[in-house]
């Protein structure tokens, strides 16, 4: 699978070696050559990307109220983790944001592109859909309890300020606009390709 990550992006070198192998991280190492010519050895977390939808129903933007046993209740978007089974990112939003909101949409665009630490080899992708195309039942993991919320872009920005959640890390995409139809001419992320 390719991928489109931010033109600075921090990425594992190829000759660091898998050291442990964990349930959400890998540990990768290997030795680098410092400025007085001595080796040491540097360390980087990878872990599966994973992907945010800012979804538009009906002139109003999709908020979750997400509960699970780990965290709690807590505002978000549709998202989750990147499968090994997803044919691509794009692919990874569009099965997330059906599972959690029961939609599918005939609109995407990436826009945003994150590495939210650059000793993680792990990036956060967020599309924004549009044009509802149909919709079912929600189908949630064991670990999941979500209700779905329809807020207008004006409530949105109000609680967006006040929360230093999941829903508030993306701030500063509304930072600027005013209605949904602004949301809808954000420009397409534009960053470098490489294999995932």
């Amino acid at each position: 699978m390719k991928k489109l990550v931010p033109t600075n992006a921090v990425l594992i070198p190829d000759q660091a070696k898998l050291v442990f192998r964990g349930v959400l991280f890998d540990i990768y190492q290997w030795q680098q050559t410092v400025y007085d010519g001595s080796k040491e050895t540097f360390e980087m977390l990878k872990r599966a990307d994973t992907v945010t939808t800012i979804a538009v129903v009906d002139d109003a933007i999709i908020v979750l109220e997400d509960e699970n046993p780990h965290q709690g209740k807590r505002l978000s978007f549709p998202g989750g983790r990147v499968e090994l089974s997803d044919p691509d990112i794009k692919a990874a939003a569009e099965r997330e944001t059906l599972e959690e909101t029961g939609y599918r949409f005939n609109n995407w665009r990436l826009i945003k592109v994150a590495q939210p630490m650059n000793e993680i080899e792990w990036f956060v992708h967020v599309f924004v859909a549009s044009g509802v195309k149909s919709h079912q039942a929600l189908s949630l993991d064991a670990g999941e309890r979500i209700k779905v919320l329809k807020w207008s872009m004006p409530k949105l920005k109000q609680e967006l300020q006040n929360d230093m959640g999941v829903l508030g890390e993306n701030r500063r995409i509304f930072e600027s606009l005013k209605t949904v139809d602004d949301l809808m001419t954000l420009a397409e992320f534009k960053g470098r390709m490489i294999d995932a």
